[in-house]
């Protein structure tokens, strides 16, 4: 038995720049870091909870999912960048069209 297709996530989030996606210590080269993806919808429930201070049910309903997924992607989005900070890891932010 197959998981359920993922549901189209709305993410308005203005970081898609080319050469924004890896934030990483200085003076360590990129190639000798160990690299933590970041989804770009995890980046986007943070954005909304935690930046715009939007409660989990407002940002689930501007992202078309539920409040628990909001929730999930705002703790797996927070445990990735605390543990890319705290160990000195390279965060990938996943910027690929997500269908």
């Amino acid at each position: 038995m197959s998981p359920r297709p993922k549901k189209k996530r709305n993410c308005n989030c203005p970081h898609r720049l080319p050469g924004s996606t890896i934030l990483k210590p200085a003076g360590i080269p990129t190639k000798d870091l160990k690299k933590i993806v970041l989804e770009l919808d995890e980046l986007e429930a943070m954005r909304l909870c935690d930046g715009e201070g939007l409660s989990q049910e407002a940002a689930g309903s501007l992202m078309s999912v539920s409040r628990g997924t909001v929730q999930r992607l705002v703790t797996s989005g927070r445990k990735k960048t605390v543990d890319a900070i705290v160990n000195c890891h390279a965060l990938v932010i996943n910027i690929e069209d997500q269908d």
